[in-house]
């Protein structure tokens, strides 16, 4: 038994473990991630930082506040306020629709934990659901949201993926290990890829590494069933989305990060097991496709296939 500690912006812990078993360091492992973002000091603090990381562009582009970065994709490529707005509300709607239709139950652990209620007093309570998601949001409700970012900017709060808590792990194993223990196999990883893009516009990283996934895996947009792309902003995401052609029907159909949040240690491992639900109420063999832009300039996707119901 052994164990290690990455830290890659946010795409770092399941594919490490995924090299270690291909590279023969381990059997099976499990990949997880947290982050309480609740706790950590806001507002693009990076720290006591060398000066000389601001004498040179691509060092000082990788610090830049990541709202500001939404705002360059948005500015750079186009992507409109309405339909980043637009984009934002969809992934609520579904959100509220997954929850209400139960559809998390199989991937949230139920927390028990205290809180001070509004007349001071102090009671325990279980945590079943996430609590970003928001009823009744549109896109006109939105609209009137002022930007979070950048004077006459686009990017708001309603746009952009929330300040939230969470926790998330997978279990990973190769084939043999698995039918040794008699475990059943939930998804396949066919393929994964990160891709480097500028720092300024680090939100683009999915348009790219989407394609690299893909074609590792021999696929094409049309073969996958889901996507699960991560919402770190509206603009990015509809950006990516948009540049490669996929269906926003196809696109994470019981909302996003948006809707659910993005505690950044924790997201990849959160979107593999929601992704993994989703196709296995869809009661056949299928694929899937996970992405997510990474801070400092990067995307990464996997192509992951579930194989069908078990006998």
């Amino acid at each position: 038994m052994f164990s290690s500690q990455v830290r890659g912006q946010r795409s770092s812990g399941s594919p490490s473990l995924r090299h270690s078993i291909k590279a023969g360091v381990c059997d099976m492992g499990i990949g997880a991630g947290v982050e309480s973002m609740s706790k950590r000091k806001q507002g693009g603090d990076a720290g006591d930082l060398n000066p000389d990381n601001f004498k040179y562009e691509k060092a000082r582009d990788c610090i830049i506040p990541m709202g500001i970065t939404s705002e360059n994709v948005a500015e750079r490529f186009g992507v409109t306020r309405e339909t980043q707005d637009k984009f934002a509300a969809i992934s609520q709607q579904r959100a509220c629709a997954a929850t209400e239709g139960g559809l998390f139950q199989d991937e949230i652990v139920p927390v028990k934990t205290k809180i001070v209620d509004k007349d001071g007093n102090e009671r325990e309570i279980t945590v079943t659901k996430d609590d970003g998601v928001r009823q009744g949001t549109t896109k006109e409700k939105l609209a009137r949201l002022p930007p979070a970012f950048k004077k006459g900017g686009s990017t708001t709060a309603g746009n952009s993926s929330q300040v939230s808590d969470g926790a998330a792990a997978v279990l990973v194993a190769r084939r043999s290990k698995a039918s040794e223990l008699g475990l059943p196999v939930f998804g396949v990883i066919r393929s994964y890829a990160v891709v480097g893009v500028p720092p300024d516009v680090m939100g683009i990283g999915p348009a790219y590494a989407i394609p690299e996934a893909l074609k590792k895996a021999g696929l094409s947009v049309d073969d996958i069933d889901v996507f699960e792309v991560n919402e770190a902003f509206a603009s990015q995401a509809v950006y990516s989305v948009d540049k490669l052609g996929i269906p926003w029907e196809k696109v994470n159909p019981n909302g996003g990060a948006i809707a659910l949040g993005h505690p950044l240690g924790c997201t990849g491992s959160r979107q593999i097991a929601t992704l993994l639900n989703e196709l296995r109420r869809r009661g056949k063999r299928a694929y899937g496709v996970v992405s997510m832009c990474i801070g400092t300039g990067m995307g990464a996707a996997a192509v992951i296939e579930y194989p069908g119901p078990q006998a």
